[in-house]
């Protein structure tokens, strides 16, 4: 059985044969929720790659004590993807952002394109971050990455041109695109990915992603929804990265 893993925070300095009582929120669900017990073993990270295993030592209540037996660090992977997801009605978005994180994905931006129909105004904005961030934290959880991703601010297409620059490369995934995300090879560095909504990219805001520097690129010849488009393009690079050969 996989050992589940907890975020907890100064776990850094743990070293073998050390103790560490995670509690709180994290503490609570491991021992009322997955109900751990004296002698299993468990998992914990910071989210920012340091990741410990051990044991369960004592459970008290809504805590447990770890017993640390091995302290790892993983650097970050040789492809960053960052998925830039428009807002979505439904749980259409929800689904992206889970998909994205069980994949690896280590940064999560909504984006307020035209044509989205879900809109993120006010109290709203900061609401729908909370939210998103909660998910792409439980999926991190459930996939055992020990980099949790972070999910920004609610972004405008004029606030994402500006964005182009941060990244080696921005994919707008568009299917009137003339190039296939196939024809690209193996990527490296840090890559965003850009989803629209329903109703697909409006043309205006696919001129102003190139002429910023993004590169529109196509699936194939069929249409995905917005919560697979972004699953298959992460998938498919990771694939072709060779991620998924090693441990890396």
């Amino acid at each position: 059985m996989v050992a589940p893993l907890f975020f907890a925070e100064k776990v850094t300095s743990l070293t073998p044969g050390s103790e560490f009582e995670l509690d709180g929120p994290e503490g609570k669900h491991a021992a009322v929720v997955r109900r751990m017990r004296v002698g299993e073993s468990i998992q914990l990270t910071d989210g920012k790659g340091c990741r410990v295993l051990g044991k369960v030592s004592k459970v008290d209540g809504s805590s447990v004590t770890v017993l640390v037996s091995e302290t790892l660090v993983e650097a970050l992977p040789k492809l960053q993807v960052t998925l830039v997801q428009a807002l979505a009605k439904g749980d259409r978005d929800e689904l992206a952002v889970q998909a994205a994180t069980e994949l690896g994905g280590l940064s999560i931006i909504p984006w307020q394109a035209t044509r989205s129909i879900s809109r993120w105004e006010g109290p709203k904005a900061l609401k729908g971050q909370v939210r998103w961030q909660t998910i792409a934290t439980e999926a991190a959880k459930q996939s055992l990455r020990a980099w949790e991703p972070v999910v920004e601010a609610v972004v405008s297409t004029k606030e994402l041109t500006r964005l182009v620059k941060d990244f080696e490369l921005v994919l707008v995934l568009d299917p009137t695109a003339n190039t296939s995300i196939a024809g690209l090879g193996e990527l490296s560095g840090r890559i965003a990915i850009v989803v629209g909504p329903e109703g697909g990219v409006d043309e205006h805001e696919l001129k102003e992603l190139e002429a910023a520097g993004a590169k529109r690129v196509h699936l194939g010849s069929g249409i995905l929804r917005t919560s697979t488009a972004g699953l298959a393009a992460i998938s498919y690079l990771v694939g072709s990265s060779g991620l998924w050969d090693s441990a890396e």
